[in-house]
């Protein structure tokens, strides 16, 4: 849960049943061997120099990462579909030396994108958090200066405010979790104090995390937004700003991941022992279905596919008693406007319409329930999957006033020119997803009565009362 771990240096992401590389990390191992490239495909890993690769198409995407990780010095080996084969049957395997990795590029990090309908611009902070990190070996030491997502975030939120921005957006998209810690301490920089999220063990007995800093670090507009792969402690920030009214959550329907593993070791191998289940402050489980959004975008991931729901043995969502906590907002009466305005804006944004076209063509291939066993034929069907995917590049480079593309290989080779030039800082507005966030936010801004004051109402157990 620091910025440092051993493994090979790779961000990997889920496209279908397969995961993918993103992105090498600058000098990491993966990068250093020439080898691995992004948009490559791992279909299987393999410990050490030769044996067994075990099959890992349709996998979790932290299942199979447990499995690349490893002791420094180690090999592991990485069966993969190169980003330009012609079919999925050309594979290669590929075997990379394990050694510690620093993560920068996982830290919080911060940039402002200018909205408005050009009479009122609104400036919008963004805050995008990989993963909830803390460096625990540090503040066991103790360090002054240990690294942390809330210490980050903290002085992030102090130069956006030096900006003067007025509002920000908080990205969780692909955020698996991390610290439990971290997703509490975060959540209060955003409320005054109280409960955060309720843990629920075999039994019986349930366990509150507070945050009990009485200082706000922001109290102005909110938004957090997440999507299929938001897991864990993402889900405990995001359930905690809806619960306490204090954002609006934006996205699609996060991962589901509500249950406390511990790793047993054993001779051959590790036991991983579910212990409890978290809950929200309102009582609700994250198990299973997850945090639903106030606003909802389109996905372009297969949820019969990813997420707890999509596994046959997860545990059930269920509910406990809520507990007592503020809530500072109510955006219930706001929310058809709102998402009426998204909407309105979404259907002339060649973005939105690439997105639904590319959900709507990903729906289509997930719903074929046979494949040819022919190779000609099957060679024949991934080329016209190949054609429709280029068709959809060249409707919205079209539509932005960009160069056609003669093939799809040209696409992949600009979209790694890109990944490998790390532009972060042109990300943000860049990014429609955020971008369209921050114009949501900014409608939430316009809309709004003026702030009732640090008041906000008291919920206990579904009853809500003045304060």
């Amino acid at each position: 849960m620091s910025l440092s771990l051993e493994g090979i240096g790779a961000m990997l992401g889920v496209e279908d049943d397969y995961v993918k590389v993103v992105r090498l990390v600058p000098a990491g191992p993966a990068d250093k061997s020439g080898e691995l490239k992004p948009g490559d495909r791992i279909t299987g890993v393999g410990q050490g120099a030769e044996g067994d690769i075990m099959d890992v198409v349709g996998w979790r995407l932290d299942d199979v990462v447990a499995l690349i990780r490893g002791p420094k010095e180690t090999v592991v080996r990485l069966k993969v579909i190169p980003a330009d084969a012609a079919g999925d049957d050309q594979t290669k395997v590929i075997s990379i030396v394990r050694n510690t990795v620093r993560l920068e590029e996982q830290a919080a990090r911060k940039e402002i994108i200018e909205v408005g309908d050009g009479e009122r611009p609104y400036r919008i902070g963004v805050i995008t958090i990989p993963t909830f990190y803390l460096d625990f070996n540090a503040l066991n030491s103790g360090q002054d200066d240990f690294k942390s997502t809330t210490r980050d975030v903290r002085k992030l939120l102090a130069e956006l405010k030096e900006a003067q921005v007025q509002g920000i957006v908080i990205d969780l998209r692909d955020n698996g979790g991390g610290s439990l810690q971290e997703a509490s301490t975060l959540t209060g920089l955003f409320i005054e104090q109280g409960p955060v999220v309720q843990i629920r063990y075999a039994n019986d007995k349930v366990e509150k995390l507070y945050d009990s800093d009485p200082r706000i670090f922001w109290d102005g507009p909110l938004a957090v937004v997440v999507n299929r792969l938001s897991a864990s402690a993402s889900e405990i920030f995001a359930g905690a700003v809806q619960d306490y009214g204090r954002g609006l959550v934006i996205g699609e329907d996060t991962f589901g991941k509500g249950t406390v593993q511990s790793l047993i070791s054993l001779d051959h191998g590790q036991l991983k022992l579910t212990s409890a289940k978290f809950y929200r402050i309102s009582g609700a489980s994250t198990q299973h279905r997850g945090i639903s959004p106030d606003i909802v975008y389109p996905s372009l991931y297969d949820k019969k596919k990813i997420g707890e729901d999509s596994l046959e043995a997860a545990l059930p969502w269920d509910t406990i008693v809520g507990t007592s906590h503020r809530r500072y907002k109510d955006f219930r009466s706001l929310l058809p406007i709102l998402n009426d305005l998204h909407l309105k804006r979404m259907m002339d944004d060649p973005d939105y319409l690439y997105l639904k076209d590319m959900t709507d063509h990903l729906g289509q291939i997930r719903s074929k329930t046979r494949i040819s066993l022919n190779r000609e034929v099957r060679t024949q069907e991934q080329q016209q999957v190949r054609q429709k995917r280029l068709e959809l590049e060249n409707r919205l480079r079209s539509a932005k006033g960009k160069p056609l593309l003669k093939d799809l290989e040209a696409f992949l080779k600009e979209d790694e020119l890109r990944e490998n030039e790390n532009i972060d800082k042109k990300r943000a507005q860049e990014d429609p997803v955020l971008v369209e966030s921050a114009r949501i936010l900014a409608d939430l801004i316009r809309l709004q009565p003026p702030a009732e004051g640090p008041e906000g109402m008291a919920v206990n157990q579904g009853r809500i009362s003045r304060q």
